[in-house]
């Protein structure tokens, strides 16, 4: 069976078209509703591929019994053998003509990222010697991955200017098919970047002194069309470093997304949008000190805190043992609390909790007096129930089901009374 004729190959710009069914099969069926693939001898419709999207739209067609069709078209993609296939929650019959729509304002969105791409690219490679190895066209964004190491702030807003004068001269984007021989001899010229792995003809796009690369997606007329760029930043990744861009109705579209949160900032801290970064760099200034003095009142709590537990708990046959369950108290208050009383009183050991999430996280300390390994003991315990912990001789943590507590903390005070038994004084 022959594939699909690609209208967008000689018009990216086409909207509407004729076509007729050539093939329909059943793609899923889930709670009685099926999804259908229906195979058109002509399509306008672009899938997946080369990392743009695929079109959506509609097709209109007449049923057996006369009624008119609305079938929207959620998705389209290609085969192995080159056809294209356009998915849709009614089927067809092979045969059936239909009138078929694209959602135009997806499709040149599609068109302006992909042909910004192009553009972008050839710039990076002019410019900075570094080449494209993959390029993603997003919901609301679109990136390139260079092969190339850290680009710097002075450098991405270069790029940004030189493109943003290539879009400003309207330079013609122009498309034509060459036979493969021809490519490749382009390609061995260095008038290709690479080729793709396919028979036939190839399709070349250019931007005339600027860029010429082979590819099948949909692209503008001339470069005013890609309506300006915008270039968001860049991140470090596996093989470079990638690169965040957005050009014509999203740049517009991000632009006054950006301005809205700038504008709710400006009123939050009351301040001109101008002196907005020396505003953010007070309040962190603020938070940072805010965090030592928070941390200085905890420890200040945790040292009385402390010395309040010693008082209450006394030595019994040589040994101290503090053993505190707390709801009230998080993990890294309950943790302080442990080295801070192990420090400050001798002969003491502490079974300290902190239940106040689920798991209970449970800490066994010493004081440095003592001489049993709190880290073996805890791990043993917990060992017991199925669960895993363990730390340092001095001081270990384990994590455990709050229903386990009671029987776990038993479990530890009789295993540290038994270890610090040997450094009891005899009773006569």
């Amino acid at each position: 069976m022959p594939v699909s004729e690609r209208l967008y190959y000689g018009d990216s710009f086409l909207k509407a078209f004729s076509a007729r069914v050539t093939d329909v099969r059943e793609l899923s069926r889930d709670g009685g509703e099926s999804v259908w693939q229906i195979a058109l001898d002509r399509t306008a419709f672009y899938p997946a591929s080369g990392g743009q999207p695929f079109d959506t739209g509609r097709l209109r067609a007449t049923s057996r019994g006369g009624a008119g069709l609305d079938i929207p078209v959620e998705s389209v993609e290609e085969d192995e053998s080159g056809e294209v296939w356009h998915s849709v929650r009614k089927p067809l019959a092979a045969g059936a003509a239909v009138d078929a729509e694209i959602d135009w304002e997806r499709r040149f969105d599609h068109m302006q990222q992909h042909s910004g791409q192009h553009l972008l690219s050839a710039v990076f490679l002019r410019e900075l010697h570094a080449p494209t190895v993959s390029f993603h066209l997003g919901e609301s964004i679109s990136t390139i991955d260079l092969a190339t190491g850290a680009v710097g702030p002075n450098a991405l807003e270069n790029i940004e200017r030189i493109a943003n004068h290539i879009i400003a001269e309207d330079r013609p984007v122009s498309t034509r098919l060459v036979a493969r021989a021809e490519a490749e001899r382009m390609l061995a010229a260095g008038e290709l970047g690479k080729l793709p792995e396919r028979a036939g003809a190839i399709r070349i796009i250019e931007i005339a002194d600027c860029d010429r690369n082979a590819c099948g997606g949909t692209h503008v007329r001339s470069t005013g069309q890609i309506g300006g760029m915008l270039l968001r930043g860049t991140e470090k990744v596996s093989r470079g470093v990638r690169v965040e861009f957005v050009c014509g109705f999203r740049a517009f579209g991000t632009a006054h997304a950006d301005a809205a949160v700038l504008g709710h900032l400006t009123a939050a801290l009351s301040v001109g949008a101008p002196d907005i970064v020396a505003a953010v760099e007070r309040l962190k200034a603020d938070v940072k000190a805010g965090a030592k003095e928070r941390q200085r009142l905890r420890e200040a709590l945790a040292d009385y805190h402390a010395a309040r537990l010693a008082v209450e708990v006394p030595i019994d046959q040589g040994l101290r043992l503090v053993d505190r369950c707390w709801k009230n108290y998080d993990r890294d208050y309950v943790k302080l609390l442990a080295t801070r009383l192990t420090a400050a009183a001798p002969s003491t050991a502490v079974i300290l909790c902190s239940d106040e999430s689920a798991p209970a996280r449970v800490y066994l300390a010493r004081s440095l007096d003592l001489d049993f390994n709190c880290g073996n003991l805890l791990k043993d315990a917990l060992a017991e129930r199925g669960f895993r912990g363990g730390g340092s001789a001095d001081l270990a943590q384990g994590d455990i089901p709050p229903q386990e507590l009671p029987s776990l903390r038993a479990s530890l005070a009789r295993a540290v009374r038994i270890a610090a038994g040997s450094q009891l004084p005899q009773r006569s």
